[in-house]
């Protein structure tokens, strides 16, 4: 597989931003509710990775 180098693509990261803030402050919530947050964080994150493939 070859990739061309010479482009590259702007990527607005404001979505994964948004995910990945999921998981502040995560010493502040109970321990019961981390795997929610991560689950939560990983279905926005497959989101904006699959965004980038069709915009």
């Amino acid at each position: 597989m070859q990739f061309d180098t010479d482009q590259t693509a702007e990527v607005d990261t404001t979505d994964i931003d948004e995910a990945i803030a999921g998981t502040a402050n995560l010493d502040s919530v109970p321990l019961t509710e981390h795997v929610a947050r991560f689950d939560a964080v990983h279905v926005a994150l497959n989101e904006a990775l699959t965004s980038i493939d069709t915009d």
